[in-house]
């Protein structure tokens, strides 16, 4: 061996691993096999997860009625649309409804903004180099000849507004305050046509608090005047309303008068003007209907109906689409538009499901409910119009269907029982006695299905019996007890005595010896007497045995028996005495 190799020996290295031929491939363990068999096959036989329902939002499109040409073919049309109107006016609970000027034109007062309205009308009126605005504008205090048009155009205003009646929509909105389904009416009008109806009152000035009316007046209206130093308020008086001066204020006069009298220095006199809100101006009640909004958006209404407005004023229009926003989350909520025009700006594009070109009149009338103060029965057939008539000739088929309402069907709970009248009168009559006859035979002569035993006929007699005089008089106590004893003793198929009488003798037992009677062969006769003997009344205790002491109360009453019965018998029994007095017996004898 080479040197350099000594010192390493072959039992030194470690040894040589086996080698795997070739394609051996090693197996996995068995709890490796285990683990994944079980794995795979509890994922087969689980079931796959369950998808969890998201619910979507109700998909939200604008549908279009048209009701400016009101016929046939336009309303076969738009059959859809139209129920959709009918249905959210009749049947929704929770309806806010902001209001313009228009659903006042078909009373005869003009609206603002319209070609006929007052802003034009008034323009040329007046020879305003603007437009009629102006009269509306804060600024009319500040020019005399602004003032008078002012006074003038209100004065005109109050007495058009006196003269007219409420129109069909204005019931209508009524009706839907009669049943407590018009949760609020925002009207920017000041004729105060709406709160000329209970249904729809209002208050003046608001609370700052809830509860707040039904009608909330954005801009005032002219039924109240106030003072513009001391807030007074009173009716409206147009009269006073002549020329440039505005007329002075009652209470700021009385007030003024009554320190003059005591020296003390005048504080002015304001002056009165119509309690409706101008541009430009602040509103007595901004706060109050501020919070009142506020309420109405939190308490999530079903339907809005916004009808008769352009939505020009900046307050209408935040207070619109945040009832839109909150009204259409909801799933049955509609939103809805009224007017003969689209409302202006992007924001409002995605804000209606129903969009109602057309005259608010033509709405009641669709809608077709009940005055407010109409408190008759609903009919029971719908009427219809002239077009309806039309559109059914054109058809070819003309039905009438008249429907009647249904009685209610009484449900028998029972058997009536006949009066004695009743049963008198059957009898009477010949040829149901015979029958009576043979059903009442038959009755009698069917046995008892309850007992089984004796027949009807039996159970009958022997009450009878036991009823009658005979077994009353026989029953009736003697006068005279008899003295005799009987000394055979009681077979052993003897009734016992009746419950009363037993207890009766339980209770005199303590009283009347009943060893002493044993031994002269009568206890036990008298314990149980015959059944048809009569019952022996009780003998009165002597006074002479209540209160003798030289012995006690049982040889007394043995002493008397002996008496009348055989006394050679008696004088050699012995009495049984107690040694003692029993407990309870001295309040007895004493």
């Amino acid at each position: 061996m080479d040197d350099g190799l000594s010192d390493v020996s072959d039992l030194s290295s470690p040894p040589a691993s086996p080698c795997a031929p070739p394609g051996f491939w090693p197996s996995p363990p068995p709890s490796q096999e285990a683990d994944e068999s079980s794995a795979a096959r509890s994922q087969d036989e689980m079931p796959p997860a369950r998808k969890r329902r998201k619910v979507t939002p109700k998909e939200r499109t604008t549908v279009h009625l048209d009701l400016t040409n009101p016929g046939v073919d336009s309303y076969a049309d738009q059959r859809s649309q139209i129920d959709l109107l009918t249905k959210t006016l009749r049947r929704h609970r929770k309806i806010v409804v902001i209001a313009g000027a228009g659903i006042s034109t078909s009373a005869g007062i003009p609206d603002f903004r319209s070609t006929d309205g007052l802003f034009r009308s008034l323009q040329k009126k007046h020879n305003l180099k603007a437009s009629g605005k102006l009269l509306f504008d804060a600024a009319v205090y500040q020019d005399e000849s602004l003032t008078a048009s002012f006074h003038e155009m209100v004065r005109s205003l109050s007495a058009e507004a006196a003269k007219t009646s409420p129109t069909a929509f204005h019931h209508m909105m009524a009706r839907l305050g009669q049943e407590n389904r018009l949760t609020r009416l925002y009207t920017q009008n000041i004729d105060g046509i709406e709160t000329s109806m209970p249904p729809l009152s209002t208050q003046v000035p608001l609370n700052m608090k809830a509860p707040w009316p039904r009608t909330i007046q954005l801009h005032g209206s002219l039924e109240k005047m106030i003072c513009q130093k001391c807030r007074h308020l009173t009716d409206f008086q147009g009269e006073l309303f002549d020329g440039p001066e505005a007329p002075l204020c009652p209470a700021c006069f009385e007030t003024d008068a009554v320190r003059a009298t005591t020296g003390q220095r005048s504080h002015g006199v304001g002056k009165m003007r119509p309690r409706i809100v101008l541009y430009n101006e602040h509103n007595p009640d901004e706060e109050a209907i501020a919070s009142v909004m506020n309420a109405d958006v939190r308490s999530r209404p079903d339907a809005l109906v916004v009808v008769g407005t352009s939505l020009k004023i900046p307050g209408v229009r935040r207070l619109v689409k945040n009832l839109c926003t909150v009204i259409r989350g909801r799933r049955n909520g509609v939103t809805m538009w009224i007017n003969n025009e689209p409302p202006v700006g992007r924001e409002f594009e995605d804000c209606w499901d129903l969009m109602v070109k057309g005259d608010c009149e033509e709405v009641a009338r669709l809608v077709n409910l009940k005055r407010w103060d109409d408190n008759t029965d609903d009919d029971v057939f719908d009427e219809c119009n002239s077009s309806e008539v039309e559109r059914v000739k054109k058809q070819g088929t003309v039905s009438v269907i008249i429907q009647t309402p249904r009685k209610k069907q009484k449900t028998n709970t029972g058997f009536l029982t006949p009066s004695s009248s009743q049963d008198d009168e059957q009898s009477d009559l010949p040829h149901k006695s015979a029958a009576a006859a043979a059903a009442a035979s038959n009755a009698t002569s069917r046995s008892n299905p309850a007992s089984r035993g004796r027949s009807l006929n039996e159970v009958l007699a022997k009450a009878k019996e036991q009823t009658g005089p005979a077994s009353r008089k026989k029953a009736a106590p003697k006068k005279k007890a008899t003295t005799t004893t009987k000394t055979t003793k009681p077979t052993a198929n003897k009734k016992p005595a009746a419950t009363k009488n037993a207890r009766i003798t339980s209770f005199s037992r303590v009283t009347k010896a009943s060893g002493v009677a044993g031994r002269a062969g009568v206890g036990k006769a008298d314990s149980k007497p015959d059944k048809d003997e009569p019952a022996k009344p009780m003998h009165p205790v002597s006074p002479g045995a209540v209160r003798n002491n030289n012995g006690p109360l049982v040889s007394n009453l043995g002493s008397k028996r002996a008496s009348s019965d055989d006394e050679s018998a008696w004088s050699n029994s012995e009495t049984i005495s107690p040694k003692s007095i029993p407990n309870g017996m001295s309040r007895l004898i004493c």
